[in-house]
């Protein structure tokens, strides 16, 4: 049998054995080196390197009867996938959404229903993006908790992803929330600089290293106020896991409707009172360069309806600034 496949723009760059992997799924890692080796791997009708790099073009060809492609599991079809994300932007390398609250980045643990992922795809499948087997599939750049809503960007291309994840782990993205906390603030802006405890860290490390603290810093600003809570801007240099949320209670402000960190008697009166039924935390806006052009871009998403209505509840007056 014969299985021939052309590398596209999107594979180029990657070792044989990598692109190899991807479409052969159901063929040991040991049988593939071999079909290497015993010659029965061509590129461009010459012999193959297991290590030899791709160009776009390339026409790679696998003589073996085991190397039929893994049937791909039956999904659904992308008309049959919801779109509850608006879109504040898109191009060639990247898509920008306003992601809702409730609607989690990834599928993990506990969660059922659609995520950000399936829904992206499937909106760009009904565009006509095709994604061949073993390519890149887009995919957020970044994270967002389930609850919390606003700008995500979802890299299409695998160039932009690697860009993306360099921009966001050094710290190039300025992130800008929109934040409810609990009580009154005496100062107009301030910030906090507390180590958080590695959110991920195994007991088996603890064990040996001890709490392995994680550098963050948080700014904020007061926007406006009422009498039991106040509305701020919040800034982030740092990325860590529920960073605004952890830093705010770790002050004794935490964001109003938070299960995790808040304040549980006072959640219940805001739910009451301010008609509050998630979390009042929301990504206004994000600013980052292109991960192709370089080009320095601002993203932002208006404040849900929910929110918007419970600070009005809250007796919290304030104008939303007109954007772009």
């Amino acid at each position: 049998m014969k299985t021939e496949y052309r590398v596209t723009g999107d594979a180029a760059g990657q070792r044989l054995d990598k692109f190899l992997r991807k479409r052969l799924a159901d063929v040991p890692l040991s049988a593939l080196y071999k079909l290497v080796r015993t010659k029965k791997v061509r590129i461009n009708g010459n012999r193959a390197a297991i290590a030899q790099l791709l160009n776009e073009g390339d026409v790679v060809i696998v003589h073996a009867a085991q190397a039929r492609p893994e049937a791909s599991p039956s999904k659904r079809p992308a008309s049959a996938v919801r779109q509850d994300f608006a879109i504040l932007y898109e191009d060639a390398h990247v898509l920008v959404c306003d992601k809702p609250s409730g609607l989690p980045i990834h599928p993990g643990s506990g969660i059922t229903g659609d995520t950000l992922v399936d829904q992206a795809r499937a909106y760009l499948a009904r565009q006509g993006l095709e994604v061949a087997e073993g390519e890149f599939k887009p995919s957020p750049a970044h994270r967002l908790d389930r609850e919390t809503s606003g700008v995500v960007v979802v890299a299409k291309t695998r160039q932009a992803m690697v860009r993306l994840s360099e921009i966001f782990t050094v710290g190039e993205a300025k992130k800008t929330y929109l934040a409810l906390a609990k009580g009154r603030f005496q100062k107009e802006r301030g910030t906090i600089d507390v180590r958080l405890p590695e959110h991920q860290q195994t007991f088996a490390s603890k064990q040996v290293r001890g709490v392995n603290l994680q550098e963050a810093v948080t700014h904020f600003s007061k926007l406006a106020g009422g009498n039991e809570a106040t509305l701020l801007e919040v800034n982030i240099e740092t990325g860590r896991t529920h960073q605004i949320r952890r830093h705010l209670a770790a002050i004794g402000h935490p964001v109003v409707g938070d299960s995790k960190y808040g304040d549980f008697v006072f959640n219940r009166r805001a739910r009451a009172s301010m008609g509050l039924k998630r979390m009042f935390l929301h990504s206004s806006r994000l600013a980052l360069q292109h991960p192709l052009t370089g080009k320095r871009l601002t993203f932002s998403a208006p404040l849900p309806d929910e929110l918007r209505a419970s600070l009005a509840r809250a007796g919290i007056a304030w104008k939303e600034p007109a954007t772009g």
